[in-house]
């Protein structure tokens, strides 16, 4: 008898995890679809044709498989258990002794799968495929990725401001690292008075540390000014590629451990950072949003049969699960505004939900 049960959970998450991928195909082929069209206004600018069309649309697929994942769920999960409920099958489950509790875990197991799934893709295949996609379409349209990626780029290290004309990731050998040309550091002394200035040809990011090439430093005191020219000089700074293009990149096409990395740069610089804290505990809240959605929901695909409206149900099932992003979205602006801790803002609306779900369970088992 112990392995009824299992079996039943097998059976009912098979069924959801069917209706998802089905409803996943068809909203990701849709968006991609519209994505693809919309980049054919770029054709013919550069060397952007209609092959690098293609292969931008190809390398978001992992990032837009990670956002519209929890539609997806929510609505397939409705419809895997509604077609089950069509067909009497819930009925005859029920008959057998498997409260709707059970059948509505065994529907957010089958989910939980593809959930893992999606968190490791959102923290690996979607920010490479984005940033990839990124490069390829800037460098076919501006002949310069250089140029157009860090152009009159700006940055703040403590004391030290950091300008560059421009900027390339170079690879060779297996070796990757960041290089900057035509670098100015403008270092500034506690009261605001400009201490130095030094020019360098390039400099160089390797983990954990910069090194400037050919560099021209002019220090500044009360009475005089003094020049010194260096082959090479190191900067100890914390500053990393990911801080650099923090401003350029935008946040929710970061994984959690560079938009972490973000975030301390421009705390630790006084920059603000609430953008990047919006997304980086979306990502950490992301798994258990999905979950919670689905449960939430899934007291709408229950009910008598015989007394009709299946149909009703599920309409209003997806629409009070789709209206918890809505509400979520609202804290966590509100959280902007009002500077409250944003794991709050996704914690409240989750909390609500599931409280909202178990006394829908409670009703609907009565």
């Amino acid at each position: 008898m112990r392995a009824m049960p299992r079996i039943h959970d097998l059976y009912v998450g098979r069924a959801v995890l069917g209706t998802v991928l089905i409803v996943w195909a068809v909203l990701l082929g849709l968006d991609v679809m519209l994505s693809f069209v919309d980049e054919f206004r770029d054709v013919g600018t550069g060397r952007y044709g209609p092959l690098e069309a293609v292969l931008y649309t190809a390398l978001t697929i992992p990032r837009r498989m990670h956002y519209l994942f929890p539609y997806a769920a929510v609505i397939g999960a409705l419809m895997g258990l509604g077609q089950l409920a069509a067909t009497s099958e819930l009925t005859a489950l029920r008959a057998l002794g498997v409260s709707r509790r059970r059948l509505g875990l065994a529907a957010a197991g089958a989910i939980a799968v593809l959930t893992a799934l999606m968190v490791i893709n959102g923290e690996t295949l979607g920010p490479w495929g984005q940033r990839s996609a990124d490069a390829l379409k800037t460098s076919a349209k501006s002949d310069n990725l250089l140029v157009a990626q860090y152009s009159g780029l700006w940055a703040r290290e403590g004391d030290v401001i950091l300008n560059a004309q421009g900027g390339q990731e170079r690879i060779a050998k297996g070796d990757r690292w960041l290089e900057l040309n035509d670098v100015r550091l403008f270092e500034f002394a506690p009261d605001g008075r400009l201490e130095s200035m030094a020019l360098a040809k390039t400099a160089e990011h390797r983990p954990g540390r910069w090194l400037l090439k050919d560099v021209t430093r002019t220090r500044f005191t009360a009475n005089s000014v003094s020049r010194t020219q260096v082959p090479q000089e190191r900067w100890a700074s914390q500053l990393d590629a990911t801080a650099l293009t923090a401003g350029t990149d935008r946040p929710r096409y970061l994984s959690a451990s560079e938009l972490h990395r973000a975030i301390e740069y421009r705390k630790r610089n006084s920059l603000e950072a609430s953008e990047f804290e919006e997304h980086y505990w979306g990502r950490w809240f992301y798994a258990l949003n999905v979950l919670a959605l689905c449960l939430a929901a899934v007291p709408f695909a229950f009910g008598s049969l015989r007394s009709g409206g299946l149909g009703k149900r599920l309409f209003i099932g997806i629409v009070f699960a789709l209206g918890f992003w809505l509400l979520q979205s609202q804290f966590v602006k509100l959280a902007g505004v009002f500077g409250f801790d944003y794991r709050l803002a996704y914690l409240a609306p989750t909390v609500i939900m599931l409280l909202v779900s178990a006394a829908l369970f409670r009703k609907r088992s009565g």
